[in-house]
């Protein structure tokens, strides 16, 4: 299967400040964040509306934090922002600025009511994850009341039982939420590397099949691939060696940022060493489903009610940090989106 560009329709573009997330709700609504990561920075989460105008969401206190600042209740760098099947907004908060350390034990997981922009819930890590980890994106299982959430600094899959608001870290010693040693990650033409060393990112993209039953995950920076039913990530009695006998390693791939399955089950990831957007059939084929010079460094997922996928570009690999303090972004951060592909 091979689709034209023309099917990639812009939907929001901002030429300052670096976006990585995007979820879109069942009515419509459209979020992004902003990473506090070097450069400019202003909001943290925002809701979209036409002609590129955004407001900070859920308000300009939540986005008003400053070095010094307590960060129990305001975004001190958000990561993800994601809609679950009951349109509740999650937003993830590694508090971590610029990849570096957590400050001041505030990373969050914040769940909003967008019926009411109330904030429901707030989940806190700070006895589950060291001041080194970066909780990265989420999954939400509405009918089993289970999150689910990548350590994309440490390695490490953190699992959270939404009704007692407990959460336990698991796999982190296991190979499936590392880096793969042997992958050397090649983007632009070049080692992905920073201060000349290779950036070696652990578990990041996740996603849960539509009966809740396997949760997918990967590493950033190779195209390894893999899966655990979720039975095992929620059985807290089960010893550890059980549970790592259980991930699947499905092999090679794409080197993908995040992804997210259909309602069909159909896994989407993106490609970002080749500006391109995958997916991987229920049977584990992998198809392309669009190339186009505009993906730079797919980011992040949604799925409309309407059938669209939407799509962030971050353009990570053309941050400073990887071009030897060189500025190499020549065209907007962008959210796109498109008609998903028959099956």
């Amino acid at each position: 299967m091979n689709t034209s560009s023309q099917q990639l329709e812009p939907v929001f573009s901002d030429d300052t400040y670096q976006l990585t997330g995007v979820a879109i709700a069942k009515d419509g609504r459209l979020f992004s964040c902003y990473p506090l990561w070097p450069g400019p920075h202003r909001y943290s989460v925002v809701e979209i509306f036409s002609n590129n105008q955004v407001k900070p969401y859920p308000d300009n206190q939540w986005n008003s934090w400053q070095e010094g600042d307590d960060g129990t209740n305001k975004w001190v760098c958000v990561q993800a922002v994601y809609v679950d099947a009951e349109n509740n907004l999650w937003v993830v908060d590694p508090a971590c600025p610029n990849m570096e350390q957590v400050y001041d034990a505030s990373v969050k997981l914040v769940k909003f009511n967008l019926a009411t922009n109330r904030i429901e819930d707030v989940y806190r890590f700070e006895d589950v994850l060291s001041n080194k980890s970066y909780i990265n994106d989420v999954r939400v299982d509405t009918h089993r009341q289970v999150a689910y959430l990548t350590n994309s600094n440490e390695g490490g899959i953190v699992v959270v039982n939404l009704e007692t608001g407990t959460s336990r870290q698991v796999l982190r010693n296991h190979p499936s939420v590392k880096h793969d040693p042997s992958f050397t990650l090649i983007v632009d033409g070049k080692e992905f590397k920073k201060q000349g060393q290779p950036v070696h990112l652990q578990s990041d993209g996740i996603a849960l099949t539509p009966d809740g039953e396997w949760l997918y995950y990967k590493p950033l920076t190779d195209n390894k691939l893999y899966r655990i039913r979720t039975d095992y990530l929620r059985n807290e009695a089960l010893p550890d060696d059980q549970r790592e006998a259980a991930v699947e390693d499905l092999g090679q791939f794409a080197v993908t940022d995040g992804m997210i399955f259909d309602i069909n089950g159909n896994l989407y990831l993106g490609d970002y060493q080749h500006d391109k957007l995958v997916r991987l059939t229920p049977a584990h084929k992998l198809e392309d489903v669009v190339a186009d010079e505009r993906l730079i460094w797919p980011d992040s997922y949604s799925m409309s009610t309407d059938g669209y996928l939407y799509i962030s570009c971050s353009q990570i690999n053309k941050q400073p940090d990887y071009n030897e303090g060189e500025n190499k972004r020549t065209t907007p951060y962008a959210i796109y989106r498109m008609k998903l592909p028959d099956t």
